[in-house]
């Protein structure tokens, strides 16, 4: 098979639905992630009428809502954008962890991408960092990645 490198199909791309699951939870950062990721999708053709945004209290609901999504079958990837901060007790691990866990089933066990928006960090800084800071925003970077895997995915088809 030849090497496949797709980051844009403009056919594939402009019929495109996209589902974005993002968390109630560190609401402020968030919103950073999704208005970052809404404007990149806008800035490659993908029409706001294409995208469905569905708020969930926190990082762990994200899987529960991705796997309806992906269940109902009406779009072509779901992007979840989420905060998870390291605090004093074991509550990050287990978030943390289910919530990777979960959002890797609903992709497999749909065959679609399903993109980890979900910051996993120390502190709140390394968060604002990462959501329009030092680092870039990790929202504009899940919106492409949702893009190239709706490219591969196409070319790939059975």
């Amino acid at each position: 098979m030849a090497d496949i490198q797709i980051i844009e199909n403009p056919e594939v791309l402009r019929g495109s639905r996209i589902a974005v699951v993002a968390s109630r939870y560190n609401l402020g950062i968030v919103d950073r992630l999704l208005d970052a990721c809404l404007a990149e999708l806008e800035a490659k053709g993908i029409s706001r009428g294409a995208v469905t945004v569905v708020r969930v209290p926190g990082a762990f609901e994200l899987p529960v809502v991705a796997n309806r999504l992906a269940a109902v079958g009406e779009v072509d990837a779901v992007i979840a954008l989420g905060v998870v901060i390291r605090g004093d007790t074991p509550h990050f691990d287990y978030v943390a962890g289910e919530c990777a866990r979960g959002l890797a089933r609903v992709s497999l066990d749909h065959d679609l991408p399903v993109i980890f928006g979900v910051l996993t960090v120390e502190n709140e800084q390394q968060a604002l960092d990462r959501a329009g800071g030092a680092h870039g925003n990790k929202g504009a970077e899940a919106a492409l990645s949702a893009l190239e895997m709706i490219s591969i995915m196409h070319k790939l088809r059975p």
